[in-house]
């Protein structure tokens, strides 16, 4: 005979049951460090798990057992009731121009809400934001086979004033790669491709800088390690770049980057390299920026990413990258 207890308790566990069979195919609940009921999407080779307690994030992407991006362990410590002592990591996604928007925790570090919508995707959904005035959504799409994670981010205005926010990455790689970005000469407006952001009592961006870990070889930059000042602007209209880590794998990303745009960062750059000493943070930031929008009320823009994880080998000691060599890679495997 059962008790009212016992068959309520039955009927909960079957809920949970037909849920988890109601999953699309490549999608399941997992727990990384204190979050639970995270989604994962996977194919034979690739892993992507997305956090949805602390900000709408990419928290592993996952090829060969190496996780492309640098999670805290600190944050282990986050509770439901405490919050998150530290800031959120792994693959951040925001919205800019930096030094104009206001202070957005809502977004940043709020909590969204997480459905799955097909085979191996995911959406994720912000609350509304009273500061900025929009809500985000962020959908996640891993295909059948391979790394390509396409990370789209929609900007829906929910005030009723135009809003003019743009899309800004600000994904945590892990530490110790080499950043390759390509030139585009005939969008240069930047005397050496780069700039770098000078840090102290009068912050100043130098627009002519020097640096033995950033250098020009052919029509690409190479950032070797962490400058002497982290963060580097770049005018770049290719719409990619790679980040090869000393695991042996290229960590790409594709972008629209449209010539005629307006880029509203305080210097118009397109893309960013944050790559500070190992302590206090063991990354490098890879901040695709994109272009200035018009957002009427009750409007929404969206902006799609796609990442790729590719076999490439970290030179040796003495060595360096072929970079046509890892261009035609991506030209050719990052499509």
């Amino acid at each position: 005979m059962r008790t009212p207890l016992l068959a309520a308790v039955l009927f909960a566990a079957g809920l949970v049951s037909r849920a988890a069979d109601t999953l699309p195919e490549g999608v399941r609940r997992v727990s990384v460090l204190n979050y639970s009921e995270c989604f994962e999407l996977s194919n034979a080779e690739t892993r992507v798990t997305l956090g949805h307690q602390v900000g709408g994030r990419v928290l592993e992407y996952v090829w060969r057992d190496k996780n492309a991006l640098w999670l805290d362990p600190a944050e282990a410590k986050w509770s439901a009731g405490a919050g998150l002592k530290t800031q959120p990591s792994a693959g951040r996604f925001d919205i800019g121009p930096e030094q104009i928007i206001p202070r957005r925790e809502v977004l940043w570090s709020g909590e969204w809400q997480a459905e799955a919508i097909g085979p191996r995707a995911v959406r994720l959904t912000s609350q509304r934001d009273s500061a900025t005035g929009v809500q985000l959504v962020r959908v996640f799409r891993l295909e059948a086979q391979g790394t390509h994670l396409s990370c789209e981010q929609i900007i829906r205005n929910v005030s009723t004033e135009m809003k003019h926010w743009a899309h800004w990455s600000r994904t945590f790689g892990v530490q110790g790669g080499i950043g390759v970005v390509p030139l585009t000469p005939d969008t240069r407006r930047f005397p050496n491709g780069w700039i770098m952001y000078a840090t102290g009592p009068e912050p100043a961006i130098q627009f002519r800088p020097v640096d033995p870990n950033v250098r020009q070889r052919g029509a690409f930059l190479e950032v070797l390690g962490p400058p002497r000042f982290p963060k580097l602007g770049f005018d770049s209209n290719a719409g990619w770049f790679a980040y090869v880590m000393p695991h042996g794998q290229a960590f790409v990303k594709r972008y629209a980057s449209p010539r005629d745009a307006v880029y509203p960062e305080v210097a118009g750059l397109t893309l960013c390299l944050w790559y500070p000493q190992p302590s206090p943070l063991p990354v490098c930031e890879l901040e695709p920026h994109g272009p200035r929008n018009n957002i009427p009320p009750g409007g929404s823009v969206s902006y799609t990413e796609h990442w790729y994880l590719l076999p490439h080998p970290f030179p040796a000691a003495g060595q360096q990258l072929d970079l046509e060599k890892l261009a035609a890679q991506v030209d050719h495997e990052a499509k």
